[in-house]
């Protein structure tokens, strides 16, 4: 007799000796006791998970001759439970829909559901991969489905459910069958081993079990190329030789070297597993199952139940999760996740792959977005003639702890959400004069510099100085650039208050020629009414005051009077009014800057540099 491979010599023949699908078995053994069988199933999942194999002991236990109606378990010896099991029944047709999908097939099941079986209790018909039938075929047999003869039952097997018709998953009891848990497979294989009297490591069977993916058939089929490949013991080498993976321990030291952002570490690993013959679609898929790994080590810890692999693999996650941080293996995993789903489609596949390593060791040199803020602004106290340390170097992350902190930092978080709650992060009169300071400061590097925090605290710095002269003491001024004429209106130092409040809200949202325009303008106070009069037409006028533009102006107007104020702006003769005298930075206040600290880090870090220094204030 020839070999029979141990997925079929121990094909579970009872409901009981199903593994893992508990949900399934007893509810079919309950409808069975109860005489509530229905006329059509559907038994959908994964590969090799027990589909058939539990419509085959639907069938016997339907038509078991051991008792004169259906018993929860078939008996297994009759003529009627042998013959299902060799696949010989008169009355039990199983059919691959996968050949037999065509219309035609379809009418000859019809014409022969009308007959009632030879022998049997039940005429039973098992649809193998049934999502493979045609929707014309499927038409077909809708109305036989759904209104069968009393001796019909249709069970279809198939791993994609979403593509059978919902018209016929509407006339069926749907059962979705889970993947085995790696325990269940574990303890399976090593059921087995022993009744085969192969010894067998533990470590090797977990690695059967992994290789499984979920899948009972197919860890016994790699089981039994690992018995024919062993040489009477089945260990952890040679299974891992028989299933392509990578030796032990090059995935931990990949991860090393990805810590100690040693890139020719990274690409010396990859160069020794190429010439060994990994393929690196498979060395991608392991690294992301060893980094989805790592990462639950690092969350729940090296003897989490949601860990399914060997011991000495928990014991190597567990080292690499004390290297990183989990905001870090988050960071990897995505990368490496991208390199593998990029592998599919690529043609160097290992250039593709060291460059995504290579990725995960350059991620290590990034530095949060709040401690580079926190670097640029804790140099406002140091001297100027300190010299500065660049960050963005390979130990940053090691020299995280010693970067001292500022008591008035204002986290960029905190400071959006004291901004929304309608109250202003307290900031010290060095952090506005810092603030006010940056907005003079044009650079064209990283977005950074534009941040959350930057933009809150020159936001802040800017409403400060806009504040009366008597809240201003504290204020380093710079110099100079613009001297407004004087306005002859009647309450000039409240016009004079409400022009540099409104062009300076104007300018900063970017209305850069409704600014030129009203700069040059006459502003008069008129009760509750502000009047701009200007020498622009009326034409002008209104295409430069956008609606968002008056909302702006309106706003700082009232919020500087404390009542309401409306804006109009109106042509007119402007001649008497002077115009703005624009006063270029001496030398001595370009200087000065140049040697604040604020923007001296600002030029090492982002290669920023001085075009202007603006003063948005009236000159008193």
């Amino acid at each position: 007799m020839s070999y029979q491979v141990l997925a079929r010599k121990y094909r579970p023949q009872k409901f009981s000796e199903v593994i893992g699908q508990e949900h399934v078995t007893r509810t079919l053994k309950n409808a069975i006791a109860q005489g509530r069988t229905a006329h059509g199933y559907i038994f959908s999942g994964h590969r090799g998970i027990g589909k058939t194999t539990v419509a085959r002991i639907l069938a016997m236990a339907l038509n078991c001759r051991s008792s004169d109606k259906p018993v929860e378990e078939p008996c297994g010896v009759c003529e009627s439970c042998t013959e299902i099991r060799a696949g010989n029944s008169v009355d039990v047709l199983e059919i691959d829909a996968a050949t037999n999908r065509g219309i035609d097939e379809i009418r000859e099941l019809r014409e022969g559901a009308r007959y009632r079986p030879a022998r049997d209790r039940f005429k039973i018909v098992i649809l193998d991969e049934a999502h493979q039938i045609t929707d014309a075929a499927f038409n077909a047999l809708l109305k036989t489905l759904e209104e069968p003869p009393d001796h019909m039952v249709f069970m279809l097997a198939t791993t994609q459910p979403e593509d059978i018709p919902q018209t016929i998953r509407s006339r069926c009891q749907h059962f979705s069958f889970r993947a085995v848990r790696f325990e269940e497979i574990m303890n399976q294989l090593r059921d087995l081993s022993a009744r085969e009297n192969i010894p067998a490591d533990e470590d090797a069977l977990a690695m059967l079990a992994e290789a499984g993916d979920g899948s009972m058939r197919d860890a016994l089929s790699i089981l039994d190329q690992a018995i024919a490949s062993c040489d009477g013991r089945l260990t952890a080498e040679s299974i891992r030789q028989l299933v392509g993976a990578a030796p032990s321990g090059a995935m931990e030291e990949v991860m090393k070297a990805v810590s100690e952002g040693s890139s020719d570490e990274v690409l010396r690993q990859v160069d020794r597993l190429i010439s060994e013959g990994q393929n690196p679609t498979h060395f991608a898929r392991q690294m992301v199952r060893f980094i989805r790994n790592t990462v639950v080590a690092k969350i729940a810890g090296g003897d989490s139940s949601l860990l399914q692999i060997s011991g000495d693999e928990r014991q190597r996650v567990a080292r690499i999760a004390e290297l990183f941080s989990e905001e870090d293996l988050a960071r990897h995993l995505q990368i490496i996740l991208r390199t593998h789903a990029e592998l599919g489609y690529r043609q160097e596949q290992r250039f593709h792959l060291e460059l995504g390593l290579l990725k995960m060791a350059h991620a290590q040199r990034l530095l949060p977005i709040e401690q580079l803020l926190s670097e640029v602004n804790s140099s406002a106290g140091n001297s100027p003639h300190s010299a500065a340390k660049p960050s963005m170097v390979p130990d940053a992350r090691k020299a995280e702890a010693a970067t001292p902190s500022r008591s008035n930092f204002v986290s960029p978080f905190a400071a959006d959400s004291a901004r929304k709650g309608g109250a202003k992060p307290q900031l010290s009169a060095e952090t506005i004069a810092s603030g006010a300071r940056m907005a003079s400061v044009g650079t064209s590097a990283s977005p950074i510099v534009m941040g959350a925090a930057v933009a809150e605290e020159r936001r802040e710095a800017i409403h400060e100085v806009l504040k009366p002269a008597e809240k201003l003491a504290a204020v380093t001024t710079i110099a100079p650039v613009q001297i407004l004429a004087p306005n002859p209106a009647e309450d000039s130092a409240t016009s004079e208050q409400l022009r540099a409040a409104i062009l300076a809200a104007l300018s900063e949202a970017g209305q850069r020629m409704l600014v030129s325009m009203l700069e040059s303008g006459e502003w008069t106070l008129e009760g509750n009414e502000l009047v701009i009069k200007v020498a622009a037409s009326a034409a002008v006028i209104d295409m430069s005051l956008s609606t968002d533009a008056r909302k702006i102006a309106v706003a700082n107007a009232s919020s500087l009077l404390g009542r309401t104020v409306k804006l109009k702006v109106v042509s007119g003769d402007v001649s008497r009014i002077a115009p703005p005298t624009i006063v270029t930075a001496n030398e001595n206040g370009r200087s000065r800057a140049e040697q604040d600290p604020v923007v001296r880090k600002m030029k090492e870090k982002f290669g920023a540099e001085i075009r202007t220094i603006i003063d948005y204030r009236t000159n008193k």
